[in-house]
C-alpha cells in the first residue's frame, strides 16, 4: 500500500464517521444502539486503518533493505570503478570529464580535483584530434567503438600509446546523454610488438643471408671441384710413366701436387656437401647394404692411417642381421669422418668400432683414447666451422665441418648421435640408426 491508498483509506474512515453522526442526529433508535452502531462501525475502520499501517510499515521496512542494498551495490560499484587496473571514465556527449577513477587520474598525471570538467581532446595530441573529434561524431550514430588505438598525452605532455573502448550512455528516451570510456595503456605492448617484429626481419635477413652463403659455397665448390679434378687426372696421367723418365726429385713433386689435390678436393666435397644438406637440397640414395661388411671395409681403407701412429683398430660385430636400407656412401661418410677424427686426435692407444642391434634399430659406436673434449666444448662440437682447437687443428687440417655434416647427415637418416668425453681419457661417440631408412621426400 503507498501513501495515495493510506490517503485514502483515512478520507474514506472520516467519511464513515460523518455518516455515523448524521445518523445519529436523525435516527429514532434509543441513545444506546445508536453508541452501539457507532461503536462498531469506528472498531472496523480502527482495525483496518490498522490493517493499512501494518502494511505501510511493512513496505518502509522493506524499502529500507532496497536502500540499503543499492547503497551496498552503489559502494562496491564505486570501489571497482575507482580501483580497476584499467582508467575509466564517464563524460558527456562534449567530451567533458564527469567522472575518474585512480588509474585514470594515474595515466594522465592529474589529481582527482583538476581532472573533472576538463575536455578529453586536451589529452590527446594536436596531430590526432580531428580523428578524435570524428570518433565522437561517428558514436552518435554507432553506439560503441572497441580497442581504438590511439596516441594520447599526460598533463606533463608525456606521450604514450593507448586503446580505447566506448560505451555510450542514453537517457530514458534512447537519447545519448553521455559515454563510459575504458583507457589501457598499452605502450609496453606495442614496444613488445616492435620489438618481436624487429626480430622477424633480422630473422628474414638471417634467413636470406644463410641462403646466399649457400648458394655461393655450392657454386664456388662446384666450381672448385672441376679444376681440381683436372690437376687430380694429370697428376696421375704423370706418375704412370716409369720410373726412369723422371728424375727422383720430378717425381715427388708430382706425388706431392697429387696428395695435395686430394686433399683440397675432400674440403671441397665437405663444403658442397654442407651447402646442400643446410639448403635441404641432398637426396640420400637409399638401397639394401649390408652394415658389417661396410663397416669393416672402411676400416680397412683407413688402416694405413692407424699403422702410421702405430694405433690399434679393433672392431666388433654383434649383430645377427646386418641387412639394412640406406645410403651406403653416407653411412660410409659418417664413419670416415669419425674414424679419421679418432685417429687423427689419438697418439697413443686404440681405436674400437662396435656394431650393435637395438630392436629396429642399429648402433654404430666409436670410442678412442685419444686427446678428448672438454665438457665446455662438447655442446659445441657439431656445429659448423667450429674447431675446438685451434692449434690441433691447423696441424691435423679440416674444415671444421666434419661433425657437422655427420650430425646433419644423421637428422636427415631420422637417427640420433650422442658423445661422452674427458679431456686426456678420450672420445665415445654412439649412433642410432633405422634399420629401414625412408626417402626424405
Amino acid at each position: 500500500m503507498n501513501a495515495s491508498e493510506f490517503t485514502q483509506q483515512i478520507k474514506a474512515v472520516r467519511q464513515r464517521a460523518d455518516v455515523l453522526q448524521n445518523h445519529a442526529k436523525i435516527s429514532e433508535l434509543l441513545p444506546s444502539e445508536i453508541l452501539h452502531d457507532s461503536l462498531e462501525e469506528l472498531n472496523t475502520a480502527l482495525e483496518e486503518l490498522r490493517v493499512a499501517e501494518e502494511e505501510i510499515r511493512q513496505q518502509n521496512e522493506e524499502l529500507r533493505n532496497i536502500r540499503y542494498a543499492l547503497d551496498v551495490e552503489r559502494q562496491r560499484y564505486k570501489e571497482l570503478f575507482d580501483f580497476a587496473p584499467d582508467a575509466y571514465l564517464v563524460t558527456n556527449t562534449e567530451g567533458k570529464i564527469l567522472e575518474a577513477n585512480r588509474t585514470a587520474t594515474s595515466l594522465f598525471k592529474i589529481s582527482q580535483k583538476y581532472i573533472k570538467g576538463k575536455l578529453l581532446i586536451n589529452f590527446v595530441p594536436e596531430n590526432q584530434r580531428r580523428a578524435f573529434r570524428s570518433q565522437l561524431i561517428r558514436l552518435q550514430q554507432i553506439k560503441q567503438i572497441q580497442d581504438w588505438e590511439i596516441h594520447m598525452l599526460t598533463r606533463e605532455h608525456t606521450e604514450f600509446d593507448a586503446a580505447i573502448s566506448i560505451t555510450t550512455m542514453c537517457d530514458r528516451e534512447g537519447h545519448p546523454k553521455g559515454w563510459r570510456w575504458l583507457i589501457r595503456d598499452i605502450t609496453a605492448r606495442k614496444q613488445a610488438e616492435e620489438q618481436l617484429q624487429a626480430i622477424r626481419n633480422e630473422n628474414l635477413q638471417l634467413q636470406e643471408a644463410t641462403r646466399l652463403k649457400s648458394q655461393f659455397l655450392a657454386v664456388m665448390s662446384h666450381e672448385l671441384r672441376t679444376p681440381m679434378n683436372a690437376i687430380l687426372g694429370f697428376s696421375q696421367l704423370l706418375l704412370r710413366h716409369p720410373y726412369n723418365q723422371f728424375p727422383p726429385q720430378a717425381r715427388s713433386m708430382v706425388e706431392r701436387i697429387l696428395s695435395s689435390a686430394r686433399r683440397l678436393l675432400t674440403l671441397i666435397e665437405d663444403i658442397l656437401d654442407f651447402s646442400k644438406l643446410e639448403a635441404g637440397r641432398l637426396e640420400l640414395n637409399l638401397e639394401e647394404l649390408n652394415l658389417a661388411e661396410l663397416v669393416t671395409t672402411t676400416v680397412e681403407e683407413l688402416h694405413c692411417l692407424a699403422q702410421q701412429k702405430n694405433l690399434t683398430v679393433n672392431v666388433y660385430i654383434n649383430v645377427k642381421n646386418p641387412q639394412i636400407i640406406n645410403d651406403s656412401d653416407r653411412v660410409r661418410q659418417i664413419l670416415v669422418n669419425l674414424l679419421s677424427n679418432a685417429i687423427k686426435f689419438t697418439d697413443i692407444g686404440h681405436v674400437n668400432v662396435e656394431v650393435l642391434e637395438i630392436q629396429d634399430r642399429v648402433m654404430l659406436i666409436v670410442k678412442d683414447t685419444g686427446i678428448g673434449i672438454s665438457e665446455a666444448d662438447l655442446k659445441n662440437i657439431f656445429q659448423e666451422f667450429r674447431q675446438l682447437n685451434q692449434c690441433l687443428t691447423r696441424k691435423h687440417g679440416g674444415t671444421g665441418l666434419g661433425l657437422a655434416i655427420v650430425d646433419q647427415l644423421i637428422r636427415l637418416m631420422k637417427g640420433s648421435i650422442t658423445v661422452e668425453s674427458k679431456l686426456a681419457e678420450g672420445s665415445t661417440f654412439r649412433i642410432e640408426l633405422p634399420r629401414v631408412v625412408h626417402s626424405n621426400h
